[in-house]
């Protein structure tokens, strides 16, 4: 399965958030999660919004019957428990010994093994932009750029993460093209390739090179050569052009937006 559709993403994040979204599919969400900055944005949004739909909510006190079933319940077993332990002598000195040796080590291997696994992965139990806040960030260390026309008008968002290896890349704003650079609505014939927009990293000192394509409307993920990091640490400047080739390798078309690189960190 390709996770690409917004559709789709928007549904998964909001399955996770909510905990209906189990098994191999969850354990696939939590992957891509740990790498994908839209998909990080898309759950923390989610969280937002049922975080306030939760606090909405007036707390009910439970009627004194639930509390009555719950003793009830966990009472007969350590009633049961008890009734099958030793009572007396040095046997069941022992007995009590080992069932509280038992019990203490249960609780400091847990402990441990929680500690250990909220270190490796926080994500798995909150969203990076939770972790992200909680160091003193406001956002997970990312590359963002905001490309606008001449106009000064947002187009185009680009993100990714700082060690990521995927980028996504946003339509904000309608974009129209002039009358003789318009897109033709039917597919390339033979005789050249479909204008597609092209989105290009401009380095301090190098020439562009090609990070991937734009879409019209909604958002669009490809994947990096190489980390967000290595690949953008001297990038200052992004831009739009319009190719005509399927794989430019240097820019040629028409420049249609142009925008900053900036580091959030």
């Amino acid at each position: 399965m390709r996770y690409t559709h917004p559709a789709l993403l928007d549904h998964l994040a909001s399955a996770y958030v909510l905990g209906t979204l189990g098994g191999g599919a969850r354990r696939r969400f939590v992957r891509l999660l740990r790498d994908r900055s839209d998909l990080q944005l898309l759950v923390a949004q989610w969280e937002g919004r049922l975080g306030l739909l939760a606090s909405s909510v007036p707390v009910q006190k439970p009627p004194q019957s639930v509390w009555t079933a719950i003793e009830a319940r966990t009472r007969q077993h350590d009633l049961n428990v008890k009734e099958a332990a030793p009572q007396g002598g040095w046997m069941g000195a022992l007995w009590r010994r080992h069932g509280v040796l038992q019990g203490l080590a249960g609780v400091v291997l847990g402990a441990v093994a929680t500690v250990a696994l909220v270190a490796a992965v926080p994500t798995w139990f909150v969203s990076s932009d939770q972790v992200a806040l909680r160091a003193g960030d406001k956002l997970p260390q990312a590359y963002v750029g905001l490309l606008t026309d001449a106009a000064g008008n947002g187009k185009v968002l680009v993100s990714s993460l700082r060690h990521g290896r995927t980028l996504t890349v946003k339509a904000i704003g309608p974009i129209t093209l002039p009358p003789t650079l318009a897109m033709p609505a039917a597919p390339a014939t033979s005789a050249g390739a479909a204008p597609q927009l092209v989105l290009w990293a401009v380095p301090a000192d190098g020439a562009p090179f090609a990070l991937g394509m734009v879409p019209v409307t909604g958002s669009a993920v490809s994947a990096l050569p190489d980390t967000s990091e290595k690949l953008l640490l001297k990038v200052s400047k992004l831009m739009v052009t319009l190719e005509t080739s399927a794989t430019p390798q240097v820019p040629s078309g028409t420049v249609l937006f142009t925008g900053n690189c900036a580091k959030l960190w």
